[in-house]
């Protein structure tokens, strides 16, 4: 590989709908060190930033890299600009060109998706971000595609993000039942992984709100709207984020599924 990769993942205690989700146990273990055993399968040096000591004890005794950030950050992309400029000052010798954005709540992330992220860098040079997509299945109705906490993407030829919305786009005209919708064109759910070049990442945690940021509330459409590169993987692994006690439940039964 040209680049040298490194995984970050934010985990914070203090979540307004989920307080303490990543010391909720998934399976009989820890939500964080199901995200980070995946990530360390992809053989790519992960380290959790949180703010919490209940948290960073869970992943040391498990034999995982823990770093103590600040607890008023606005998100976590500025959480892990902290946990990557206390890592580089440090002795570690952890010198990364890309840094992975695993949040902490994908207890499925797979390491076939870090690598499709990789593979953005290594195949179009001039990405300065890159994330990742699911299609969504023919026929799938309109009310889940048109569901605002279910992000899509709308992408160029060469796989470049041209917009993320929580609306549907594109909008089918012409096509009156919704729920056809999908099967006219191949919409794409977006799924919050992002890779940064590392003063790409310091950049946009510099950056102000943009309009469009404040209009839809994704932080993406800031990267955007200045202009910046972002590389769309496309993965067909379905993952479940958990944002709330009935998410861990859902993501309970995902498990014992197999």
């Amino acid at each position: 590989m040209k680049y040298k990769y490194s995984a970050i993942i934010p985990a914070r205690y203090a979540s307004s709908r989920f307080p303490g989700k990543p010391l909720a146990l998934l399976g009989g273990r820890p939500v964080i060190l199901h995200v980070l055993e995946n990530v360390e399968k992809a053989g790519i040096p992960a380290v959790v930033a949180t703010d919490d000591l209940r948290i960073a004890q869970c992943v040391e005794s498990a034999g995982g890299v823990a770093v103590m950030t600040r607890a008023d950050h606005r998100c976590g992309t500025d959480r892990v600009r902290e946990a990557m400029d206390i890592i580089s000052a440090s002795d570690a010798g952890i010198r990364p060109d890309v840094v992975i954005n695993v949040q902490g709540d994908e207890p499925f992330i797979h390491p076939s998706q870090l690598q499709t992220i990789m593979d953005i860098f290594e195949n179009a040079p001039g990405t300065d971000i890159a994330t990742l997509a699911r299609p969504v299945p023919p026929g799938t109705p309109f009310v889940v595609v048109e569901d605002p906490n279910k992000v899509k993407v709308v992408c160029s030829s060469d796989g470049q993000a041209l917009y993320f919305s929580r609306s549907p786009i594109p909008y089918s005209r012409g096509v009156d039942d919704r729920d056809a919708w999908t099967t006219f064109h191949q919409y794409l759910f977006h799924i919050g992984i992002y890779a940064f070049r590392v003063p790409v990442l310091r950049h946009v945690t510099e950056m102000q709100p943009s309009p469009l940021e404040t209009a839809e509330s994704l932080e993406q459409l800031r990267w955007l709207q200045a202009g910046l590169k972002i590389g769309v993987g496309i993965t067909d692994i379905e993952t479940i984020g958990i944002d709330t006690p009935s998410d861990l439940q859902a993501a309970e039964e995902f498990l014992s599924r197999g």
